[in-house]
């Protein structure tokens, strides 16, 4: 709203200091300090009107040291997060911009979707939530709708460097590097030279026309990707700080990627896919990075708020439909590394446990028990060290992730 009033301001009387507006990097800073001041602000009211409303958390006994003081902490904290990254957002980014309208329908489909779970599970008195197969349906609907959008929108196009022989010489000297945007089902794969994968591909057996059918492999990897991420989200927070701090970690990283592939000076430098007008979402991951940084100062331990599946899966929804808008979801893996290992270590020790219990009559544990960070609070580690240990794989993980920009 304010990038269109300055726009006119500066249009119509050539206000002082308006076109300011018009920089990415002046709105996103702006707001990534609006969602910290929010979240940290605010953040205190809303908690005090969730105590009031006995919006408390029902911890199950795991045997787990310091379980139990948690009972009665306020739940579904994630509405601090989706408040403070949707306030900024509206105010600074360009709300016709098809990767904000993207993204800020990820936000509000997958808050609704943990906010049901939250809710059932306080004020219907039903530890189970939303069920299983209503959550995954919403995951799948949302998946559908972000990979239908990014392949038929006309907004959402690509522009690839043109081989030498093609490239141009200008008037000015400087060559013409990108040829002239298009619709494409490529993607970026780390670490190989000609780093691109185009998902149409796997339809060949089709015939010639196999390119018309992307959508449907396209479509299948973005639900497979949303439901993957957004489930690992909700996994990880498990303990004070670590869903919403790995997950800063993560989309402040995916900031950096977002604004280079947007950039065509930036793109054309470091060799990777331009994506015209998707700078723009640094906007609103700068906002969301802050959102989650804030937050943090009422999660970190001893938690005064949880947030919630209305959190977490927001998170995890939100990170999975950004990468794979600037065409980095290959990279997840890597990045999103403390979501995957959290997931992995719950499928290995359901699957473990039913194959043995099956052939010798008793199941039997990989960890001590999963997800992994509960592994370690079995071995008597502090849930804090645990934490903060996380966070610095966290780290490592974000710095590998932005080396394999020239790592090839």
């Amino acid at each position: 709203m304010l990038y269109y009033l300055f726009e006119y301001l500066e249009s119509q009387f050539s206000f002082p200091g308006a076109s300011v507006f018009q920089f990415i990097t002046f709105r996103a800073a702006s707001a990534f300090i609006l969602s910290l001041l929010i979240s940290a602000i605010y953040g205190k009211r809303i908690i005090n009107f969730l105590r009031k409303q006995q919006v408390g958390e029902t911890v199950r006994d795991l045997g787990l040291e310091g379980q139990k003081q948690k009972s009665g902490t306020p739940t579904m904290g994630g509405l601090i997060i989706i408040m403070a990254t949707l306030i900024p957002v509206i105010l600074l980014a360009k709300l016709d911009n098809i990767y904000i309208i993207i993204l800020l329908v990820t936000t509000v489909w997958m808050g609704l979707i943990g906010f049901l779970d939250d809710y059932i599970k306080v004020f219907k008195k039903d530890k189970g939530g939303l069920k299983g197969k209503f959550k995954v349906l919403g995951q799948i609907g949302l998946g559908v709708f972000v990979g239908a959008m990014l392949y038929f929108n006309d907004n959402v196009t690509i522009k690839e460097q043109l081989p030498i022989a093609e490239q141009v010489v200008q008037k000015n000297g400087r060559k013409k590097v990108f040829g002239e945007a298009h619709k494409s089902t490529k993607t970026t794969v780390p670490f190989f030279k000609n780093n691109e994968l185009d998902y149409s591909k796997a339809l060949r057996f089709l015939g010639d026309d196999y390119k018309k059918y992307g959508w449907i492999t396209f479509i299948f990897i973005t639900v497979f990707i949303v439901t993957g991420i957004s489930n690992g989200a909700n996994l990880t927070d498990g303990i004070d700080g670590l869903a919403a701090g790995s997950s800063a970690i993560m989309v402040i990283t995916l900031a950096v990627f977002a604004w280079v592939s947007g950039n065509i000076i930036f793109a054309d430098y470091l060799d990777v896919m331009y994506i015209p007008n998707s700078g723009e979402m640094t906007v609103f991951i700068l906002a969301f990075a802050g959102a989650l940084i804030g937050f943090l100062w009422y999660n970190t331990f001893p938690a005064q708020v949880f947030m919630g599946d209305t959190g977490s899966l927001t998170i995890g929804g939100i990170i999975a439909v950004i990468a794979i808008s600037i065409r980095k979801e290959l990279l997840l893996p890597i990045l999103a590394g403390i979501f995957v290992v959290e997931n992995l270590s719950v499928i290995l020790q359901v699957s473990w446990f039913k194959y043995t219990r099956k052939k010798y009559g008793t199941g039997r544990r990989i960890f001590k028990m999963s997800p992994l960070h509960h592994h370690y609070q079995k071995l008597k580690y502090h849930e804090s060290k645990i934490v903060v240990r996380f966070w610095i794989v966290g780290i490592l993980l974000a710095v590998f992730t932005i080396v394999t920009l020239k790592l090839r």
